[in-house]
């Protein structure tokens, strides 16, 4: 049984609800999923991690069953700052006005824009499988558009992604590479079932375009003049394409004081793909 003996609720931020999972008992430590997930990508871990913590898990605002507000022109609702904002306030409200963050994906820049814009609430932070949005965009070349293309298609102007994903979400969902056998086949289900909801196409869709002008602005904007104070933890995917592409720990390095970190055996989905490696780091790091 997945997340057996966590308690699942739904917390109301003022500007989302917010599905939670949280378990466990000592310092807490939030959980956040990337792209096309939900707080279920960490299902392999977050019991291992609540021998020693207070884990809390949570659907993104627009993904999962977390609620999906209303977007604006500038796509702000679903910039990673809003995101961060959100979890600020599902801590606050299970208690916590400090904690520890993990991110992998879309969840790791909500976590490194969390550590940027409330400093005093992060003791630490892990960031899984990337570099920051900013860093991605001002390197794009070849290999970036054709590796990541879904970061130039789902920023794509409404309603050109949604139309063409929503024409067959389980095929565009479950049939890219390494998905069928990085995920159970229970994650998987659970995956697809979400993100074929018109509504969170809408909100994925939303959350890249923010990335490709909101995010990309307040990155630019903090460049050289703001670091994460917080010590940084850096784990990548050996067999992914952001180690391929980049040196990782000297990138983040100039975003963050207190930088370590290396490679997993494993393609982008770590936390999946090698639960027993990725526990082993986050534990280590964290304790």
């Amino acid at each position: 049984m997945m997340f057996d003996g966590f308690t699942l609720e739904r917390i109301d931020t003022g500007e989302a609800t917010i599905r939670v999972r949280h378990g466990g008992n000592g310092p807490p430590l939030l959980l956040l999923h990337g792209y096309p997930q939900t707080h279920v990508m960490w299902h392999l871990i977050a019991p291992r991690l609540a021998r020693e913590f207070t884990v809390v898990a949570m659907d993104l605002r627009g993904y999962g069953e977390s609620s999906k507000p209303p977007t604006t022109e500038d796509h702000e609702p679903y910039s990673k700052r809003a995101m961060a904002r959100d979890c600020v306030a599902v801590m606050a409200k299970l208690g916590f006005e400090r904690f520890r963050v993990a991110g992998h994906d879309r969840g790791a820049r909500v976590a490194y824009r969390l550590a940027l814009d409330h400093p005093q609430r992060i003791e630490r932070i892990a960031v899984l499988d990337i570099i920051p949005t900013g860093e991605h965009f001002r390197r794009a070349d070849m290999k970036f558009g054709l590796g990541y293309w879904h970061w130039f298609f789902l920023a794509q102007p409404y309603p050109l992604p949604e139309k063409l994903i929503g024409a067959d979400p389980v095929f565009f969902y479950s049939n890219r590479p390494n998905r069928q056998t990085a995920f159970a086949p229970e994650a998987l289900e659970e995956y697809v079932r979400c993100a074929s909801a018109p509504e969170m196409i809408h909100a994925s869709c939303e959350d890249y375009r923010a990335g490709a002008t909101y995010d990309f602005a307040l990155d630019e904007a903090d460049r050289g003049n703001k670091k994460i104070a917080a010590p940084l933890l850096a784990l990548w995917g050996a067999r992914g394409e952001v180690g391929k592409w980049y040196d990782i720990l000297a990138i983040w390095r100039d975003w963050a004081d207190d930088v370590r970190g290396g490679p997993i055996d494993s393609g982008h989905f770590l936390a999946e793909e090698a639960p027993d490696e990725t526990y082993a780091a986050l534990r280590q790091f964290f304790a």
